[in-house]
């Protein structure tokens, strides 16, 4: 890679400085998942001997019935060392369904996990679907019980650490939860309201009449009320007065999603975790065992858009870019291009904070005007927190091996010819706004004169919010290298990826 001077980034912890939030989610359990095998069915080449004929009814419609459940990857009567030498030589993940001899009742499912086969016996039951024990998940479909299950054999083989450490946590950790992260303001917000209705409700109460047993408290009383008081936990924004239940109910996540209490990723493919039906925390199931009785139900109106997965949020909002990046790239555009030192300069952390809660309360309409947020610093920083809480960044974990190796080499032209294939590995969400932010950084750098931030700067600043870099990783010149080069060529990058797309 060729040496620029001064390219040397030691920003501690994988973040800005200044930053007002640090990176919430952890990722290892995402990029475990990610290495699981996939199921492969493995279909039946031969023709399934008809039934004898002097099978009863119900054992012609047995094999009937097993073939529309099973489809082509049901391969009628096999034992189970017939099923391992078919299976043999398979990659990991191949399975198919067989009757073993002698059985009635269910059927075998033979997958190979590891070099090695497994053998389960699988059930059907109309209206609930395939599932291998009754009281076990249920399945629409035979793949998608396989694919569950080889996420977890693969969790349980390579991620049995990380989910020690989950079952080993305490209650105390809910203050440092990415609950409490991104909602403290909207909680603290809450508390106030529910704290003048209590007023209000006291307040109209009748007073009772004084009686020989109500003394006016001691001093000494005052002086114990406030040293209770002061062992209150203040990080806590609500009253310890409040105690309500959350309704927490096995939940299956549509896109990826991370528990709420321990940060980590919920891994599977069905029935993932739990969530409130009415403030809708999402958990681990036993992560929700820890969760203080504090649900606060208006919360869910106003949860927004902060620290949700890339993809879920523009197939939600059915758009290309996300409002919160569009939004704030335009006010940028609009006021801050010849601001000096725009997206390195920090704005106030509160203010940042406030701006949050505006656009996760009132999404597009949020008012963003210089009237609203003089400091376009503010705004700046508002879209920096919005990518840095991204649970997968927009250089992904699957692609970010692929840009590095693209930056290590030597030669211009070969070196955005593999840029533009590592862009084309983004999934449609983040290579869209991926392009829309390096354009954007693009003609802020083109300001140079006036804003003192070229491409390398902004390539700096913006290193440890795009990419993602390990929490110890310290020394992020390879990094910032790398992104520069992206801003620099977007355009021929993106251009090339999207003729060959």
């Amino acid at each position: 890679m060729p040496k620029t001077a001064g390219v040397v980034a030691t920003l501690a912890g994988g973040g800005e400085p200044s930053s007002p939030v640090q990176k919430v989610w952890k990722p290892e359990l995402y990029k475990i998942q990610l290495d699981a095998p996939a199921p492969h069915p493995v279909r039946c080449q031969r023709t399934l001997p008809l039934p004898p004929a002097n099978s009863t009814a119900d054992a012609v419609e047995n094999n009937s019935q097993a073939v529309r459940l099973y489809g082509s990857e049901y391969h009628g009567v096999m034992g189970h060392l017939e099923a391992e030498q078919l299976l043999a030589n398979a990659p990991d993940g191949s399975y198919l369904v067989r009757r073993s001899p002698k059985t009635d009742g269910y059927y075998t499912l033979s997958v190979r996990f590891n070099k090695r086969c497994k053998h389960f016996k699988v059930f059907h039951k109309p209206g609930s679907g395939h599932h291998l024990r009754e009281q076990d998940k249920h399945y629409e479909t035979v793949h998608e019980m396989v694919a569950d299950g080889l996420i977890n054999f693969h969790m349980q083989l390579y991620a049995s650490p990380i989910i020690q450490q989950i079952n080993q946590q305490t209650k105390n950790c809910y203050q440092q939860s990415p609950y409490m992260t991104l909602n403290r303001r909207k909680l603290r917000a809450l508390s106030n309201e529910l704290g003048k209705s209590a007023s209000v409700d006291t307040s109209d109460a009748a007073a009772p009449m004084p009686s020989v047993q109500d003394s006016p408290p001691q001093p000494q009383q005052d002086q114990q009320q406030q040293q209770q008081q002061q062992q209150l936990p203040q990080q806590d924004p609500m009253p310890l007065v409040y105690e309500k239940p959350h309704n927490f109910k096995v939940h299956t996540f549509k896109g990826l999603n991370w528990c709420e209490f321990c940060a980590n990723f919920l891994w599977g493919f069905t029935a993932q975790g739990v969530k409130c039906d009415a403030c809708g925390f999402m958990a681990h199931n036993k992560c929700s065992e820890l969760v203080p009785p504090k649900c606060v139900p208006d919360l869910k109106c106003i949860r927004g858009v902060f620290g949700t997965d890339l993809t879920t949020m523009v197939q939600l909002h059915q758009c290309n870019i996300p409002f919160v990046v569009r939004r704030c790239v335009e006010e940028v555009e609009a006021r801050g291009m010849l601001q000096e030192g725009i997206y390195r300069v920090s704005g106030f952390a509160d203010e940042i904070d406030a701006l949050k809660l505006a656009l996760d309360r009132d999404g597009e309409k949020t008012d963003m005007s210089e009237g609203a947020y003089g400091n376009v610093n503010v705004i700046a920083g508002t879209l920096k927190l919005y990518l840095r809480l991204l649970p997968v960044p927009l250089i992904t974990f699957q692609a970010y091996p692929s840009f590095m190796a693209a930056a290590r080499n030597g030669s211009p032209a070969e070196q955005l010819q593999l840029m533009a294939e590592a862009v084309r590995r983004l999934p449609p969400a983040h290579f869209n706004c991926l392009q829309y932010m390096l354009e954007h950084l693009k003609r802020v750098a083109s300001h140079y004169a006036v804003n003192k931030m070229n491409e390398h700067n902004l390539a700096t600043v913006f290193a440890p919010t795009l990419i993602a870099t390990p929490q110890h990783m310290t020394n992020l010149t390879e990094e910032i290298f790398m992104l520069s080069s992206l801003i620099t060529h977007c355009e021929k990058i993106f251009a090339s990826s999207s003729r060959k797309q």
